[in-house]
């Protein structure tokens, strides 16, 4: 179903294989594009923008606050203004029904 192709690549100029197996994977992915850069090209281009992608996000700054309804001290993803309830995970979970 698949067969290597040749490609371009759109940084360097250089050609490269964009193998049957790899053309598998993006279709099992739901890419609708081919890559449009070389191998080499795209790690570059990842380690330049510091490595972030899917797994490679940079830590979050948690804020201390304290849980609207059991009282305990926790650690949230977002500054806590007041004006609206705070809480754990756990009560979090509970409230979410999980």
């Amino acid at each position: 179903m698949f067969a290597d192709k040749t490609l371009t690549c759109r940084d360097c100029g250089r050609e490269f294989i964009f193998s049957a197996s790899e053309q598998e994977f993006f279709a099992e992915k739901g890419f609708a594009n081919e890559p449009g850069r070389c191998p080499e090209c795209r790690a570059a281009r990842k380690q330049n923008r510091g490595g972030f992608g899917r797994g490679n996000r940079p830590q979050r700054e948690m804020h201390a606050a304290i849980c609207t309804s059991c009282g305990v001290e926790t650690q949230v993803p977002f500054r806590p203004s007041g004006d609206r309830p705070v809480y754990c995970r756990e009560c979090f979970l509970k409230i979410r029904g999980y």
